[in-house]
């Protein structure tokens, strides 16, 4: 690496350290930010880094990884329990919407018709990572009003993926891979099939070998490995990327190692899409806003109002209240990230002149700055709403509880579980222990339990119990404070050797810990109790008081 780039580097990482905190900080959100950071560094702003195309490339890896676990994260079943609202209330959002910007553009703005027909649908779009980010910090995330936006968003992100395609589409020349362009869509799609079926049937065996050496830098490359190679494949017959990324993503989907390839891939998704959202902020032309201010605040005004006409009936009529309608409208009034990447792929196909793209850009991050007072109103509108979590959305009313391990003691927690009718999520190390519980249908995930990422894929965060079962004192160790480290209020239930074990496991945070030892004592007394015809009562009571004055010692030695 020249010092050049090194020193490019730097000037970006220090921008992004320096920017995005304040901007958190002022609720305007971390894709505002790097918007911002970018625009700071980039030609607009101080200068300090000028090689944008370079940048530029490199930081489409990071839209690659965003579709990579879009893609595995898309749960057929998750869809299902909300389909009224994703595809219908969803689609509708997005035909409208869409169809009502393409028309406004083509016929107000005399913008040619295949620029009209990708800036429609993508502006159509919001910013899933800023709403959901704002929803959850408002803690609305499980209210009707804030399932319904989820639901809006959902289909969104599932639009993207047409988009990409029929960008792909209208910047093919009139002949391609064939005689025509008929003949390339083919020839694509045959490729394409040929990928899902090596997914399928090999990728499955080979992460499972991968995993049997027990080597995460291994595991990690061989994750990295996988969205890139897709995704080379896919740009290699025309498509692109982030597309290819999408279906990589999609074979993962149903693997029982999704969720660890979900935590190895996530650092890097963030810190990339952090450098593409930075590259698009280097890209903006600030003398439009200067020379036009009127003109570009009027735009966002008009993308705004045009979202919020439509939404607000739709929403209405799918059964919400007025103030639920005009807040779900208020909050997704916004465009959004996936429209900077379709608009970043026109514009490499020509599809989009710069000058254009240029306008669309600083529309855009106006819409993300004013995004957190839309939410504010809309969450005032809503105080006096009584926001229960039922609604018209199906969603499980159970959360799971995470079994971190399941050898022969989280396999037994396992079965008692179901027997209570009781939901769980197990994680694993050992990838033979996996593939047997998956073929025995058990929600049971390869993965390291000491990976705070890992556990929050699988759904710690949602749940209220996590149970250790892990028969290692320092991993049992490590992930009790990591897990109380993010979340105060879970209850930790870990297994321990002995005392002195569960002494230190309850002064890193553990709601309770369990002795090995004591148990199995306290069981083969009773045995013998049993055989000497002791009273039931008396053997209860002693058995009980022995039990409590051991953990009660156990609790002393903790403070």
């Amino acid at each position: 690496m020249s010092s050049a780039y090194l020193e490019d580097l730097i000037i970006l990482l220090v921008a992004a350290v320096a920017v995005v905190p304040v901007c958190q900080t002022l609720k305007l959100g971390a894709v505002p930010g790097f918007l911002i950071a970018g625009l700071v560094v980039g030609p607009s702003g101080l200068g300090l880094v000028n090689n944008l195309t370079e940048i530029s490339h490199f930081a489409e890896i990071g839209i690659a990884f965003l579709l990579f676990v879009i893609g595995i994260e898309l749960k057929p079943s998750r869809l299902w329990q909300m389909r009224r609202m994703v595809f219908g209330l969803g689609t509708l959002q997005v035909v409208i919407t869409g169809l009502a910007l393409v028309a406004i553009s083509y016929y107000v703005f005399e913008i040619p018709f295949k620029a009209a027909a990708i800036i429609g649908p993508a502006l159509a779009l919001s910013s899933t990572a800023f709403v959901l980010q704002l929803l959850s910090e408002q803690h609305l995330l499980k209210s009707t009003y804030g399932r319904t936006s989820f639901s809006i968003l959902l289909l969104q992100d599932l639009a993207v993926v047409p988009l990409l395609a029929f960008v792909t589409l209208l910047g093919l020349p009139e002949f391609s891979l064939g005689d025509d362009i008929g003949l390339a869509l083919a020839e694509s799609l045959l490729i394409l099939v040929v990928v899902i079926l090596f997914g399928r049937y090999f990728l499955h065996p080979i992460l499972h070998r991968i995993a049997l050496t027990k080597i995460p830098e291994v595991f990690t490359a061989s994750a990295i490995l996988m969205v890139l190679g897709v995704s080379l494949i896919a740009e290699s017959i025309g498509l692109s990327m982030a597309m290819g990324a999408f279906i990589a993503g999609m074979l993962m989907s149903d693997s029982s190692y999704k969720h660890q390839v979900i935590s190895e891939i996530k650092p890097f998704r963030g810190l990339l899409l952090g450098l593409f959202f930075m590259s698009m902020g280097m890209s903006l032309n600030l003398s439009l806003l200067i020379e036009k201010p009127l003109f570009s605040v009027g735009l966002v005004v008009l993308l705004v109002g045009i979202k919020i006409l439509i939404l607000f009936p739709l929403t209405y009529l799918f059964g919400l209240g007025r103030k639920k309608s005009l807040a779900v409208s208020l909050i997704l009034a916004q465009s959004g990230e996936f429209a900077l990447v379709l608009f970043s792929l026109s514009l490499d196909s020509g599809i989009l002149e710069p000058a254009i793209h240029q306008q669309l850009l600083l529309v855009i991050l106006l819409s993300l700055l004013i995004t957190p007072v839309l939410a504010d109103w809309a969450k005032k509108m809503l105080i006096k709403e009584r926001l229960s979590p039922t609604g018209s959305i199906a969603v499980p009313t159970l959360q799971p509880i995470i079994l971190a391990g399941f050898g022969r003691v989280g396999h037994r927690v396992g079965d008692i579980l179901k027997l209570a009718g009781r939901p769980f999520v197990a994680i694993d190390m050992d990838p033979d222990v996996v593939k047997k519980s998956q073929a025995n249908n058990l929600p049971v995930y390869y993965g390291d339990v000491c990976n705070k990422g890992l556990l929050d894929s699988v759904g710690v965060g949602g749940s209220h119990i996590v149970i250790v079962t892990v028969n290692d004192l320092e991993t049992s160790k490590l992930i009790v404070s990591s897990l109380r480290e993010s979340n105060q209020d879970l209850a930790i239930y870990v297994r321990g050797g002995n005392s002195s074990e569960c002494s230190q496991l309850l002064k890193l945070g553990a709601s309770a810990a369990v002795s090995d030892t004591i148990e199995a004592s306290i069981e083969l007394a009773r045995m013998g109790l049993v055989s000497l015809k002791v009273d039931e009562k008396e053997r209860k009571n002693i058995l009980a008081n022995y039990a409590h004055n051991y953990y009660e010692q156990i609790k002393k030695a903790k403070k």
